[in-house]
């Protein structure tokens, strides 16, 4: 799913009460019978937004390599040697959110 979906989705009450048809745009959306919470335009694009800080965390965790090769290249090269060979590359691929 999108972020757009995932944040329409988390407002709405779930997937099963609106469709989007097209782009992933507010004015997309087709609400269906039962839906009882329409969020806004706003809403949603705040949703997007709040969303998209938690993006970086779950692409650095699968990027990181397990915590036994962590820790072996620590005990082999020391923790500086670690911080710029393994995770700084990481970080300044998958940046933090400003």
């Amino acid at each position: 799913m999108t972020l757009f979906l995932d944040a329409v989705n988390n407002l709405s009450g779930g997937c099963s009460r609106f469709q989007v048809k097209g782009d992933d745009l507010y004015e997309n959306i087709t609400w269906l019978e039962g839906a009882t919470a329409q969020p806004t335009k706003e809403e949603v694009e705040a949703e997007v937004k709040r969303l998209q800080g938690f993006v970086y965390q779950t692409e650095r965790k699968e990027a990181y390599p397990d915590w036994g090769t962590q820790l072996d290249y620590i005990y082999h090269n020391g923790i500086e040697k670690w911080k710029t060979d393994m995770i700084d590359p990481i970080k300044a691929k998958y940046p933090k959110p400003s």
